[in-house]
């Protein structure tokens, strides 16, 4: 069962530092306590608050079969992302958004069984039969694929919802979110507008204690919610 840090370690994996205050949007200002060492400090109890919001739906969109769908594409993200993703069994990207993976999910559909298939027909040694040449080029292929698609290749039809490390950084992924109307979870820096999500969680987006720790926790809530599922379906079987 996942539990919101104290203060304390809020403050210790630096959650509560934000950006200059120059570079402070007018609507994060309900979220920022002061200034500290010229930077905006975020409201600790105020990030503890819409967090426990955020773990909740999480938690309850999951447990209703929803898909969760990680996004963390800068450097300090990525291998959070990924590991975490994982640790719950939800698709991720990682490495660059594809314009229209939501919009547009007929043609990354279509991108995900290529990638498919060419991975089974590897595994089966199906290679085998082509030249070193052919091999070498499908090989190339393949890579290029599990860059693109690989970390959503379990995604049957478009996500549930969106769990993302940086609202500025990822803006195409939270404007294709909002154009397909599917509800988004979002570490919200004080740099940028919370509005944009439906979950903002007002927080660091640069620091890697501060990504890691929110990320384990949508992760955690995400098992849980997994694990009431699983709950129900023995219920519903049983009776």
């Amino acid at each position: 069962m996942w539990e919101i840090p104290t203060v304390k370690q809020l403050e210790e994996s630096g959650v509560t530092l934000g950006h200059k205050p120059s570079k402070r949007h007018p609507k994060m200002e309900p979220f920022i306590k002061g200034v500290q060492g010229a930077v905006n400090v975020i409201d600790p109890e105020k990030t503890a608050e819409k967090l426990e919001d955020a773990l909740k739906f999480v938690e309850e969109i999951v447990k209703q079969n929803g898909v969760i769908l990680f996004v963390g594409t800068k450097p300090p993200a990525q291998t959070i992302i990924r590991k975490y993703a994982e640790d719950c069994g939800m698709p991720y990207v990682a490495n660059k958004w594809l314009a229209g993976t939501l919009t547009n999910f007929e043609t990354i559909s279509y991108l995900i069984k290529k990638y498919l298939k060419m991975k089974e027909e590897k595994e089966k040694l199906e290679w085998s039969k082509y030249t070193k040449k052919e091999a070498l080029g499908l090989e190339r292929e393949l890579t290029r694929l599990e860059k693109m698609v690989g970390g959503i290749s379990s995604l049957l039809k478009i996500p549930d919802v969106l769990y993302v490390v940086d609202l500025i950084e990822e803006k195409t992924a939270i404007r294709e979110a909002s154009r397909k109307k599917i509800k988004t979870v979002a570490i919200a820096d004080t740099n940028s507008n919370p509005e944009l999500v439906t979950y903002p969680i007002p927080a660091n987006d640069d620091a890697i204690k501060s990504i890691d720790l929110i990320t384990s926790l949508i992760s955690q809530a995400v098992n849980e919610g997994l694990n009431k599922r699983q709950e129900k379906t023995k219920k519903s079987k049983t009776s």
